[in-house]
């Protein structure tokens, strides 16, 4: 390390760091969990909305203000936003909302309903065909008998989440409507 200005034993040869659980900070931890959280609903919005990732579109959101204060310059870059509102309601607007604890989020963007109509709709019918072959699967005795524990579980994760997904497309349907 002679560039570095330092001498003695390599730093290959040090010990390896120890870690010091007394010096973490739970307040932090949290704060970045929740900044993860609301980046994360940001990029969902995005996605279930086809926007592209190079479009900076901006956004409302509700919930505390100064957390929200705070961690805005965050969620903007991370989330690639054009701007962070905080109001202290939604507009009512036919706009992507998304719900992060105490926290709502809505990308400022209009939506051409008819195409989203017909885009929910595809994903509507893709998602009846999933849970019909897994319900199917999951009903046929000779796989529910024959499968590993694990595979017949791993079906029913997924039964659960094309559930859980059509009951989302659905309830966004009948937001368009």
């Amino acid at each position: 390390a002679p560039l570095a200005g330092k001498t003695g034993a390599s730093i290959c040869v040090q010990p390896y760091p120890q870690s010091q659980p007394d010096r973490i900070d739970a307040a932090a931890e949290a704060d970045v969990a929740l900044l993860k959280e609301l980046t994360n609903a940001c990029r969902n919005l995005r996605g279930e909305m086809g926007v592209s990732p190079a479009a900076r579109v901006p956004l409302i959101a509700t919930g505390d203000a100064a957390t929200l204060s705070v961690l805005a310059p965050y969620i903007k870059a991370l989330g690639k936003l054009s701007e962070v509102t905080i109001a202290d309601t939604l507009p009512q607007a036919n706009a992507p909302t998304a719900v992060v604890g105490a926290f709502r989020l809505m990308l400022k963007i209009e939506v051409d309903v008819a195409a989203e109509t017909a885009r929910l709709t595809k994903e509507k019918l893709r998602l009846d065909g999933e849970l019909a072959k897994a319900t199917v699967k999951l009903a046929n005795p000779s796989f529910a008998d024959k499968a590993p524990p694990a595979v017949v579980e791993q079906e029913r994760a997924r039964l659960e989440a094309f559930k859980a997904a059509l009951q989302k497309t659905v309830a966004q349907l009948g937001q368009l409507r």
